[in-house]
């Protein structure tokens, strides 16, 4: 005989399983315009940099100040989202962003776009934060990690279909894409203002709230923080830098036809992660945290250390996308980690910058000491600095603590 649902079991299946607050899809929506965007300008800001005929190191440097930017103000940030809040900072970054990236497409001169490209590295890391902390904000902790895979995806998807609608758009040449991407952040801006109430991720005053900011100094006192710096510095080493700067360049010494096959070994990886988004947060929701971190550390570890092995190009690609795979498990669990030690109750922009600060430091230095490395050893040992950062991040997070059954930011482990 079939069992009848009563309509109060399934009033707590409901209550069970949140919805994804409208506030999320808005911020989904945004970053899939910014990472569509970015996608236009990402692989012609160097050759744009060059016909100022400047060299090639010059020309790096415009990346190079972006990101360094990036770290150098997180913790302005992390204090601007604390003292004016999220939702002011994230609108703030983005305009920041729309008019020095529009601006670099009327340059006249390198220090022009050197000057706009630092002041954009300002801006980005200031909706970076505040997009987290409004993430964490909106989210209920039961669904965290869904609504961080969510995001995630989007930024990814966006990433995967800017560069071949750059490539689409060649032929307006290389001023145009950065007019259409400072539109395109502007239009994200003008999406966030118009459909995001201006209460949520607003600065609560003492009166709303008995909880104070949550600061560093107290955040790091929690081995699960302290985890999360951790994964978050292999992440950026592995997954930001090393397969972004230094594939390449293994593709060019080991395969012909370098550049589509480097270009096709990334699109793997980002197959592989995208798979893994599709599921990761949900289970990240329903297992706990910690064992998504572990098993998403290991994958990513594995194969990223093994790419410098690679002698065939199927065997490239498909260790491309298993690392992906692996990052896609690790990305939204240690990012509902970080929300779940703040909690919703509070600002803790300070304890998100400086888990930002520690994925760009990986990106930063992922690259340069791999390179080093490569150029003495060879691209074997290289890409194995992968392995050795992985595993040092789960021995880390073997003491880690897990946050899903205790999200709540009065319950700060200081072990």
């Amino acid at each position: 005989m079939k069992k009848i649902s009563s309509p109060l079991s399934k009033e707590k299946n409901k209550e069970a399983r949140p919805r994804i607050p409208a506030g999320i899809w808005v911020l989904v929506a945004a970053a899939f315009l910014i990472a569509l965007g970015y996608g236009l300008i990402a692989p012609i800001i160097p050759q744009f940099a060059s016909s100022f005929d400047v060299s090639m190191a010059a020309a790096g440097a415009v990346v190079s100040i972006f990101a360094a930017s990036r770290l150098l103000f997180a913790p302005a940030s992390g204090k601007l989202v604390d003292t004016l809040g999220s939702r002011k900072v994230y609108l703030t970054g983005l305009l920041t962003v729309a008019v020095t990236t529009g601006l670099v497409s009327l340059a006249t001169q390198y220090w022009h776009i050197l000057l706009l490209r630092g002041i954009g590295g300002i801006g980005s890391t200031m909706f970076t934060v505040s997009a987290m902390g409004l993430v964490i904000s909106m989210a209920p902790p039961s669904i965290r990690g869904r609504c961080s895979s969510l995001y995630a995806s989007a930024f990814l998807m966006g990433n995967i279909i800017g560069p071949v609608l750059g490539a689409a758009l060649a032929m307006l040449g290389m001023r145009a894409p950065f007019a259409i991407y400072g539109s395109m952040v502007a239009l994200a801006a003008f999406v966030v203002w118009w459909r995001m109430p201006a209460g949520i991720g607003a600065r609560r005053k003492e009166s709303e709230s008995s909880l104070p900011p949550l600061t560093f100094r107290t955040a790091i006192r929690d081995s699960a923080y302290r985890s999360a710096l951790v994964g978050a510095f292999a992440n950026g080493w592995s997954n930001f830098g090393v397969r972004v700067a230094a594939l390449p360049l293994f593709a060019a010494t080991i395969f012909h036809h370098s550049g589509s096959i480097a270009g096709i070994a990334l699109a793997a990886y980002a197959v592989g992660s995208a798979i893994a988004l599709q599921f990761s947060g949900a289970l990240a929701d329903r297992w706990g945290r910690k064992p998504l971190i572990l098993v998403g550390l290991a994958v990513n570890t594995v194969f990223s250390a093994s790419i410098g092995f690679a002698t065939t190009v199927p065997l490239l690609l498909g260790l491309s996308a298993a690392a992906g795979l692996g990052a896609g498990c690790l990305n939204p669990a240690q990012q509902a980690v970080v929300g779940d030690v703040i909690g919703r109750e509070r600002s803790g922009g300070k304890a998100l910058a400086n888990f930002q600060m520690a994925q760009d430091c990986g990106a930063i230095l992922g690259p340069i000491l791999v390179g080093m490395i490569a150029s003495r050893w060879g691209f074997e040992a290289g890409f194995m600095s992968c392995g050795v950062i992985g595993l040092v991040a789960i021995l880390v997070w073997l003491k880690g603590r897990e946050t899903l059954q205790t999200a709540k930011p009065t319950q700060l482990a200081a072990d």
